[in-house]
């Protein structure tokens, strides 16, 4: 929000400026701490549209990773947290990070705990973040969880990186292809097809098929283009409820070509959250409570829920675990129940977590040599049936000639 405010310097002097923060205590306060002494303040109009189009701001995670690294770095060196935190909303470029560092800065100043502050905006900081951060607190090693928190986010970055960069091009291509269908649809295949029109004779029944769809795209173009746009917003609709997702997660989780990578993004994702949780001192129960809700797919959500929950009933965590091969395979089972029994289930997580990054990796990078004899196999088929249609009807003209 942005104020404007009157107040008085050491000197006696009177100024009056405009002044950014969450709310009117947490601006009197900036301006103490600028040896201010307050007098008059009251929002801008102008102020609210600007804080609605900085609440539309987007926050990356390169920029909390950054926040959390020079929270540490700065720690370690002795300076406050406070001090600390007002260093960091200062330094941050994005408005929208600016003001809620700001206000967290306002929140442990008045008392509260770090992480308590940075869970009131748990679409920013999740919970793995606040579950570190508190432990830290507790155990009196902040910068050091601090430490580890930053190394997990910047693994789960990489990983993500190199997921959305190995999709970018079947995307492209799938993408294009459908483009060129559709504009082909409406005003290649009817100037191809009219000549068909006027045969006296049977036409194949793909021919009729391709005639067809041509005739309602060209006639109906808006409602086709309309109605397929509309298809792609109910199913991104869909994905965004909870059944949506489950059945999707479903599907992928079967899928015979993205089945393997999905498997072994999950078990990196799940050994590296649960080995830096361990690490940071939380317990078992609680950091597979964390690791659940950091899960993106759905049945590793359940699955690690409902073995947090038989881990407090005082079953093992491979006996939970091992309910589903097809999530946890007999390896990881069988790794992390050596771990159990030696006490190092921590360094079992960890070397699994290499494991399955290592091999993440090295598909991601095969990925295109994988993906192009699939993509030119549709590609070849739809050419190949597109080709049958158009050559079929005329063979037949030319044998009826002759």
């Amino acid at each position: 929000m942005e104020f404007t405010y009157t107040a008085l310097s050491k000197t006696g002097q009177k100024q009056t400026a405009t002044i950014q923060a969450p709310n009117e205590a947490a601006a009197g306060h900036l301006l103490k701490e600028q040896g201010l002494l307050l007098t008059e303040i009251h929002e801008n109009s102008k102020g609210a549209s600007i804080d609605f189009l900085k609440s539309l701001a987007s926050i990356s995670l390169a920029e909390k990773i950054n926040f959390i690294e020079n929270l540490s770095i700065m720690l370690k060196a002795g300076i406050s947290i406070s001090r600390s935190l007002q260093i960091g909303f200062k330094q941050t470029k994005n408005a929208r990070f600016k003001v809620i560092l700001s206000d967290v800065y306002n929140q442990v100043e008045q008392g509260k705990g770090l992480s308590e502050a940075l869970s009131a905006y748990p679409k920013v900081f999740s919970n793995i973040v606040t579950s570190m951060i508190k432990v830290g607190e507790m155990s009196g090693n902040l910068d050091k969880s601090l430490q580890y928190l930053s190394n997990q986010l910047q693994r789960e970055a990489d990983l993500k990186s190199k997921t959305r960069g190995a999709m970018i091009y079947p995307s492209v291509i799938v993408g294009a292809m459908v483009i060129i269908g559709v504009l082909m649809s409406i005003f290649v295949l009817p100037q191809l097809t009219s000549v068909f029109k006027d045969f006296s004779g049977e036409l194949p029944y793909a021919t009729q098929v391709v005639i067809a769809i041509s005739d309602f795209m060209s006639e109906h173009s808006v409602i086709a283009v309309g109605g397929m746009l509309a298809v792609v917003g109910a199913v991104i609709a869909f994905h965004r409820t909870y059944t949506g997702k489950r059945a999707f997660d479903i599907f992928f989780l079967h899928f015979f070509v993205i089945n393997t990578i999905i498997k072994k993004v999950n078990l990196a994702r799940f050994s590296r959250i649960l080995s830096s949780l361990l690490r940071s001192g939380i317990p078992i129960v609680q950091g597979l409570e964390v690791a659940s809700e950091s899960m993106d797919n759905t049945l590793y959500r359940e699955l690690i829920a409902e073995s947090s929950e038989d881990v407090k009933l005082g079953k093992t965590l491979t006996a939970s675990l091992g309910k589903d091969a097809t999530l946890f395979p007999i390896l990881v089972v069988q790794m992390l129940e050596v771990g159990e029994e030696s006490g190092t289930v921590q360094e079992i997580l960890d070397q699994l977590a290499t494991h399955y990054e290592e091999e993440v990796d090295t598909i991601l990078r095969n990925m295109s040599s994988i993906i192009e004899p699939l993509l030119l196999l549709v590609i070849g088929g739809v050419v190949g049936i597109l080709a049958m249609a158009l050559i079929a009807p005329i063979y037949s003209i030319s044998q009826s000639i002759n």
